[in-house]
């Protein structure tokens, strides 16, 4: 896949002391098992979707709908032959308050684009804000949002094709200020442009 900055990060290698049901920005990137085209194709340089890939696109629309509670809002997104980008942000909710942290367990939220600590590209660097995990339900968060979406698009794709399986991991990028939000958002749109030079091109 051609990474964002040559640069992602798996999901099972948490950032140490973040929260992912803190409101922030994100940029995922999911991809189908051994990197199979099940979502379509590239025509003159718009993806043209398959019906799994329409079901992807209804799904990730639906996530919205599903978590009223979680203050979620849609960025860019793009479906593409074998994988999918997109920005979603988890707002201000019940969740992610200083009242639920004095509640529930102890923790500091802090907003993704407020930091007092330099900002760096790649995010497994440890200047971090100065941050503790606090208790929230595990449905509540950034991995429970993908948990859910992929397994709402299996069961759909598979009545389409059995053969579907997305591949076990994803890769997120907390995205720390206005710049790297617009870098990421314009990286997204030109993916189709680019697939002739992305590494999952077949």
């Amino acid at each position: 896949m051609d990474k964002f900055q040559n640069k992602y990060r798996i999901s099972s290698a948490r950032l140490q002391n973040w929260d992912y049901g803190w409101n922030a920005s994100y940029f995922i990137t999911i991809c189908t098992h051994n990197r199979q085209c099940f979502f379509g194709k590239i025509i003159d340089e718009k993806m043209e979707l398959s019906e799994i890939g329409e079901t992807v696109k209804h799904e990730w629309l639906k996530t919205f709908e599903m978590r009223p509670d979680m203050n979620l809002t849609s960025g860019e997104y793009i479906i593409m032959p074998n994988h999918f980008h997109a920005i979603i942000t988890i707002g201000k909710n019940q969740y992610n308050t200083p009242n639920y942290f004095q509640n529930n367990g102890p923790g500091i939220r802090r907003d993704a684009m407020h930091c007092d600590s330099t900002v760096h590209t790649h995010i497994t660097n440890t200047n971090e804000c100065k941050i503790k995990n606090g208790f929230r339900p595990q449905s509540k968060n950034l991995a429970s949002i993908i948990r859910g979406f992929k397994t709402g698009v299996t069961r759909s794709a598979r009545i389409i094709d059995p053969s579907f399986t997305w591949q076990s991991r994803y890769y997120d990028h907390i995205i720390r200020d206005e710049k790297s939000y617009n870098n990421i958002t314009k990286y997204i749109i030109n993916n189709p442009l680019n697939w002739k030079k992305d590494n999952d091109y077949v």
